[in-house]
């Protein structure tokens, strides 16, 4: 397993696991858990960039809103992305921090608000899909149209929520930022949640209500390095055909033909698998060596090729 330059995405489910409040103590103690192969990957000579997703996150941020939204001013989608970015970047830099310092590694860490652009003609805009924030009663969910212009429909479970766009990630403009900070031998964590959607316009860039698939941010962003690898954390040791049926196969490697071939069927839905094995396809084809996908608790078995799939060229 020798040393690589690899970008990381972590999910923001990874963060607060199924079942539990989502304190913020039980957060930090979670992320000692999947931060710990990260660093010992770091110890032995691994360059890392790490991101991370922020949905159950941004989705507490959103509640907090909405409930203190008469006694202070209400904060906009591309703020609590920005905000829940901050946060999160703090807690896995301190804990990074600590295992690193344990490991006798003198790797520093540090954490990058990223913008990102996307295009204001993307189609996304003009269909929202993306579930985001609280739940709601009929009733709420007819003011916030009326009075907030939303557009609302039901989730996979059939509560009322507010769908906002998911536009594609064009370009990072922190980039350089985040390559100079690597070449100084610094762990960047970056593109938290996909970053905060931006637009470009005349008097500069315009933050946006959107919010960007974290895969497909991660994997722009190890084109845009030039990184090696880009490894997806995800709740499965393993890619599967045919998931949860009977028929279920488990996969240990694709080729990129194959991958796109069952993304092609349906055999990766939009909603799960579907933007990983995406964002993998994108990475490779635009010269990266190989994807890993795998679950934070055993990417090191993994790299050492005893579970996770890996998607090549």
């Amino acid at each position: 397993m020798e040393p690589k330059f690899a970008v990381v995405a972590i999910g923001g489910n990874a963060i607060i696991l199924e079942n539990q409040v989502g304190t913020i103590q039980e957060q930090f103690v979670n992320c000692e858990e999947f931060l710990n192969p990260i660093a010992i990957l770091v110890s032995k000579g691994w360059k890392i960039v790490l991101t991370h997703g922020n949905g159950p996150q941004v989705g507490s941020a959103l509640l907090r809103v909405e409930l203190s939204r008469k006694q202070v001013y209400p904060l906009p989608l591309d703020i609590c992305v920005a905000d829940t970015q901050g946060g999160m970047g703090y807690m896995i830099q301190n804990v990074l921090g600590k295992l690193l310092s344990k490991l006798k590694s003198k790797v520093q860490v540090a954490s990058v608000v990223t913008q990102i652009e996307v295009d204001p003609f993307d189609t996304a805009f003009k269909k929202p899909t993306k579930p985001v924030g609280p739940f709601y009663t009929k009733e709420q969910i007819e003011h916030y149209e009326k009075e907030e212009r939303w557009i609302v429909g039901k989730d996979e479970k059939g509560r009322w929520r507010r769908l906002v766009p998911s536009p594609k990630p064009k370009r990072i403009l922190e980039t350089k930022i985040i390559e100079k900070l690597v070449h100084e031998n610094i762990l960047v964590i970056s593109c938290g949640g996909g970053g905060v959607p931006v637009i470009r316009t005349q008097n500069g860039y315009k933050g946006v209500e959107a919010v960007i698939d974290k895969d497909l941010a991660s994997s722009l962003l190890a084109s845009e390095l030039g990184a090696e690898m880009l490894i997806i954390t995800t709740g499965e040791d393993q890619v599967a055909l045919h998931y949860k049926k009977s028929n279920q196969i488990f996969l240990n490697s694709m080729a990129l033909e194959e991958a796109e071939k069952y993304l092609r069927d349906g055999e990766f839905p939009p909603g799960s698998m579907g933007p990983k094995i995406e964002a993998s396809i994108q990475f490779i084809r635009k010269g990266g060596k190989e994807a890993l996908i795998t679950t934070p608790e055993h990417l090191l078995e993994a790299l050492e090729g005893k579970t996770g799939t890996r998607i090549k060229v």
